[in-house]
């Protein structure tokens, strides 16, 4: 990840709760499940969205003290609680004032520690997450849409469903909102994130109330196809309030 301040600008969403009882359920995903996806992960969370959160890369990689010494570790097996101490004893100024110990800081309070997207078995319970933020809803171990935030995560996401095989016979959105890997770039794509989460949270409430909720909920492709024909335009529309986050879409399958 980058740790100098990018730039970008665009009206800031509200943080509202989505309005009444359904709520669409998210996965977010970037390289290390470090500064983007937690950022989003935070903020969704925040607008009580179930959510959870992963990385595509081989090993979480973080700035070291040159750009060929960076501080590598394992998904799945180092807590963000572990880094925090291991940076912070190491070099407290250097990464503090690249931002490092503040991120793991927040990382740290969402949830145990960085996952691998690769290592996901989706339709498998999470029932040992129950203290991760945006955990409820989430249990089943099943999402509705999944936004990467840059292309080689989104392609990794896609081939690695397709190479699944689609098991479940399930339907998921893939929507890649393009952020840079900085700190400023990941607030604000986090905020553009959230803005999409209600706009889709709310074609999709009012597709189920149409639908049934009972159908609807059972998630399959005929009872959500409604909703799957809107995404599209959802996005378009949000795609022009916020024009520096270019986002790609795909309709794939657990």
């Amino acid at each position: 990840m980058e740790t100098s301040n990018g730039s970008a600008s665009s009206s800031a969403p509200s943080n509202e709760a989505p309005s009444g009882d359904f709520k669409l359920k998210f996965c977010t995903v970037c390289a290390s499940n470090q500064n983007r996806s937690m950022e989003a992960h935070l903020r969704l969370s925040e607008a009580q969205y179930p959510v959870i959160s992963f990385g595509t890369g081989s090993l979480v990689r973080l700035p070291g003290p040159t750009i060929s010494q960076p501080n590598v570790y394992e998904f799945n097996k180092t807590s963000y609680d572990t880094m925090f101490k291991e940076l912070e004893s190491k070099d407290p100024r250097l990464y503090r004032a690249n931002g490092l110990l503040n991120m793991l800081d927040r990382n740290r309070h969402v949830k145990s520690g960085p996952e691998r997207w690769q290592n996901w078995q989706p339709g498998l319970p999470r029932l040992d997450h129950a203290s991760d933020k945006g955990s409820e809803g989430c249990e089943g171990g099943v999402v509705d849409i999944v936004i990467t935030c840059e292309e080689r995560c989104w392609d990794a996401v896609i081939d690695d469903l397709h190479n699944r095989g689609a098991p479940l016979n399930k339907p998921v959105h893939v929507i890649n909102v393009d952020i840079k890997d900085n700190h400023e770039e990941a607030s604000v794509g986090g905020r553009g994130i959230v803005d999409l989460a209600k706009s889709l949270n709310a074609a999709a409430a009012e597709e189920r109330g149409k639908m049934g909720p009972a159908l609807f909920d059972q998630g399959g492709s005929s009872a959500r196809s409604s909703f799957d024909e809107r995404v599209p335009d959802v996005l378009a529309e949000w795609q022009e309030k916020w024009p520096n986050l270019p986002a790609t879409w795909t309709l794939a399958w657990f």
